[in-house]
């Protein structure tokens, strides 16, 4: 047996002591359980046995099953078929050849910029199910066939037994740790620690192998599509990924929360990978983010040098134009027992998927359904993502400014009236008591421009003009230039207050325009928490951009139904009424508020949370004091579970909200 053969045997060992972990935990609480019921009456053992084997045997079994149950997560994705695209099934089938392995049942494009092989194992993977390959549409739509190639056959090459007959069940077992442990390390369930603490000894067993898996991949990659090819899908996977995050933070996010969705997610994509070649290329020099301690792969560097001795010529981690380049990959060392196809070389991103736009538009049909919100092209939809945001800040400033002066500022019409008579500064100076009087004097400009543009656009007077490198400017509805800063700065002294009033009349700005009637912002769902006690009642939490969403929680037993509602829940969006500004007279103040509550469901916006305290005890609470007087206590049942990240982003809100309160 070779050495590494030796090491998958021992990885596996060491995973199915997790097993023998459970059962021997189980075992020593049934001891004991048995000995105290030996040591107590006989009447009174027989009465407290049920009750007593419930509360200890019944639960930490319940509490076991629930920390090694696997949660099969299945991304959301358009399946293709053999007969869809027979030209990347071809490439796929090549890459399973080339692993040693069986081709995948099935074939999913999804919308992250990733290649994973997804299997429905058991017993923490020691029994092995369906493999489905999942592809990312950002792979075939911005990389050259090559670099397609040598990344599915580095995934597919996870499942070869070239390491050993035991290599592939250590990969899924090294998989299956690698999810739960997180779950371990939150503490809340009671079997955990143990776990916990076999984690660290089953790592230390598993990571020598886990190296050679990886390296093992990688000269499989090479040898099949070119070390060149291999050693720029390692480095341009991250890059791209990277890419990703930065489109749907910056572009995509905003309007979808404003209650709008792009015509084509996909395309805009490849827009800005055309036009922010700038952070394509700070990505790529920065490398990847830092491993985590359950991060499989040995460190970038070491694995590009494994591939080949020679640094591979620069190239662009992505191809912008959307026209799959149709080079082919470097040719495999002679000794390679895997050569590549030529003839699979010659074929472009087009051949591989015959309808590439069409797929990213059934993708996007998938991955982003609308749920009410309104379809535009990315001209509007980016217009009104900036002025939501400036309506969403205009809000909040107005908000803070009524209460500074003890009475409604609804719109620029008034603000520019507290300018003209000086309220305005003595306003700023009560919201922003530690500044000087020169950043005083810039907030103050600040909120002028803010206001003057938000009524150019209301009235029509304004319009944006966008490009893809992440900028947008403000200009008059003919293209002209607009300078509305000067003019803030101006309104912003008392002496030149009506001169600037009579020019915005003149050039048509509407001070007290109302805002549009446009569709529905949407709070933006962040995590979820199933099967919470709030106030004694069973809830269901859904942690939003904008505050808290509580639902009525399912009878016991229904988690699962309750996990594909709150899910469904999140996906739509949480429609809120736009932001008001009121002054004392009303009570109100500027917070975001559910449209036409359902089914019992209460939003408390983080608004109206005036402090948070953490409970003490094993048994962790939370009470959530309202500016109202209310209070709002949490706490966590045995049977909770959360949505992916939910209790991160719980976690996270509630640090917010104890730092600003």
């Amino acid at each position: 047996m070779s050495n590494d053969a030796r090491a998958a045997a021992r990885s596996v060992v060491a995973l199915a002591g997790f097993l023998i972990v459970a059962g021997l935990q189980l075992i020593v609480v049934l001891g004991v359980l048995w000995t105290v019921l030996k040591l107590l009456p006989a009447d009174f053992a027989l009465r407290a046995g049920v009750p007593l084997s419930i509360a200890t045997f019944g639960a930490l079994g319940y509490a076991t099953w629930r920390a090694l149950h696997i949660r099969r997560r299945v991304p959301a994705g358009v399946a293709v078929t053999r007969s869809d695209a027979p030209e990347l099934w071809a490439l796929v089938d090549g890459a399973a050849a080339a692993a040693g392995v069986t081709p995948p049942a099935g074939l999913t494009v999804v919308t992250d910029a990733t290649v994973v092989v997804g299997e429905r194992t058991r017993a923490l993977g020691l029994l092995g199910g369906r493999r489905d390959l999942y592809l990312g549409l950002p792979l075939l739509q911005a990389w050259d066939t090559a670099r397609v190639r040598a990344a599915i056959a580095h995934e597919l090459a996870h499942g070869s037994a070239r390491l050993g007959r035991w290599a592939p069940t250590a990969y899924r077992g090294r998989i299956a740790v690698g999810r739960l442990v997180p779950r371990w390390s939150r503490r809340r369930n009671p079997a955990g620690a143990v776990f916990r603490a076999y984690a660290r000894v089953y790592r230390r067993w598993d990571a020598p192998f886990s190296r050679a898996q990886e390296l093992a991949a990688d000269r499989i990659a090479a040898g099949h599509a070119g070390p060149e090819a291999a050693a720029a899908a390692l480095r341009d996977l991250p890059v791209l990924a990277g890419m990703q995050r930065l489109f749907h933070a910056e572009y995509v996010a905003p309007g979808w929360s404003a209650g709008h969705v792009p015509d084509d997610v996909f395309g805009g994509f490849l827009r800005v990978l055309a036009a922010r070649g700038e952070d394509v290329a700070i990505l790529r020099a920065r490398g990847p983010e830092p491993a985590g301690l359950w991060e499989t792969h040995p460190p970038l560097a070491e694995r590009l040098a494994a591939l080949t001795p020679v640094e591979s010529p620069a190239e662009p981690p992505v191809d912008p134009s959307a026209e799959s380049s149709t080079d082919s990959p470097a040719d495999p060392p002679a000794d390679s027992p895997d050569e590549a196809d030529p003839a699979q070389s010659e074929i472009s991103a087009d051949e591989l998927v015959p309808d590439l736009p069409g797929l990213g538009r059934a993708l996007q049909a998938v991955a982003f359904p609308p749920h009410g919100r309104t379809e535009v092209g990315w001209d509007d939809f980016l217009s009104v993502a900036r002025t939501a945001e400036m309506e969403r800040e205009a809000g909040a400033a107005l908000a803070a400014v009524s209460r500074a002066v003890g009475t409604a500022v609804p719109d620029a019409e008034r603000i520019l009236e507290l300018a003209a008579d000086g309220r305005l500064r003595a306003a700023a100076d009560t919201v922003f008591p530690g500044l000087t009087p020169e950043e005083t004097a810039e907030r103050i400009v600040e909120l002028l421009s803010l206001m003057l543009a938000l009524a150019a656009l209301r009235s029509g007077v304004a319009r944006w003009r966008h490009n893809w490198t992440g900028t947008a400017e403000l200009v008059a509805a003919d293209g002209a230039h607009l300078n509305l800063t000067d003019v803030a700065a101006a309104a912003a002294d008392p002496e030149q207050a009506e001169a600037v009033r009579a020019y915005l009349s003149r050039i048509g700005v509407d001070l007290a325009a109302p805002g549009g009637d446009g569709a529905a912002a949407r709070a933006q769902a962040l995590g979820g928490l199933i099967n919470l006690s709030a106030d004694g009642e069973r809830t269901d939490l859904l942690v939003t951009d904008l505050g808290f969403l509580l639902v009525p929680g399912l009878s016991r037993g229904k988690g699962p139904e309750a996990k594909r509602r709150l899910n469904q829940i999140a996906a739509g969006g949480v429609p809120v009424s736009g932001s008001r500004a009121s002054g004392p007279e009303d009570g109100t103040s500027a917070v975001a508020t559910i449209e036409a509550p359902a089914d019992g469901r209460r939003f408390v916006p983080f608004a109206d949370v005036g402090a948070v305290t953490a409970l003490p005890g094993r048994r962790r609470g939370w009470v959530i004091g309202l500016r109202d007087g209310g209070s709002l206590t949490l706490r966590p049942a045995l049977d909770t579970d959360e949505l992916p990240g939910g209790w991160a982003a719980w976690e996270e809100a509630v640090t917010f909200l104890t730092g600003t309160r």
